[in-house]
């Protein structure tokens, strides 16, 4: 099957998701090397809305935009150097978090969409665990305690993009 193109709805929705992703970056809550934002639900949001491809390209494009040095990384930062730091395995893991949720989002079932964003959530939670045990030089054991402060967070976050996707999906249903 060939692969179709972007129309300008998919690129306008992408430069959104990005944004909004971005918007979701600026206000966090300091809880060590890495803090608190509101990227993991607007990623999986991103991903159950947007489909596989274009949740990947509507990250990509943050990231993008970050490296370029606007300030949309957490707490208005921005470089290189923070994909490089604390924070970037979790930046990285978004990347597959992205499209393992754009799956979910193609799910009819609610369980199985459900499973695969956690699934999403743990594939991102594994790249930010193994980059704090390189950027920090921590112990395996010492990066999964740093990560499990987030644990609580994410998955209410996850619940949260969960709930607003079904209720766009029974909005949508409805029209």
């Amino acid at each position: 099957m060939k692969e179709q193109g972007l129309s300008i709805q998919d690129i306008i929705h992408i430069a959104a998701f990005a944004a909004l992703i971005a918007a979701g970056s600026i206000l966090v809550i300091p809880l060590g090397p890495v803090p608190l934002t509101l990227q993991t639900m607007l990623v999986a949001l991103a991903g159950l809305i947007l489909g596989p491809r274009n949740a990947v390209l509507a990250f990509l494009l943050y990231l993008l935009a970050g490296m370029l040095g606007m300030p949309v990384f957490a707490g208005g930062k921005a470089g290189l150097g923070v994909l490089f730091g604390p924070t970037g395995g979790y930046l990285f893991g978004f990347i597959i978090m992205a499209w393992i949720c754009g799956v979910a989002g193609r799910k009819k079932a609610l369980w199985l969409a459900a499973a695969l964003l956690l699934f999403g959530l743990a594939a991102a939670h594994a790249c930010g665990i193994a980059m704090l045990c390189f950027t920090l030089k921590r112990s395996l054991v010492q990066a999964c305690a740093i990560d499990a402060v987030f644990l609580p967070g994410d998955l209410a976050k996850a619940c949260m993009a969960l709930a607003i996707w079904r209720m766009l999906q029974k909005k949508n249903a409805h029209a």
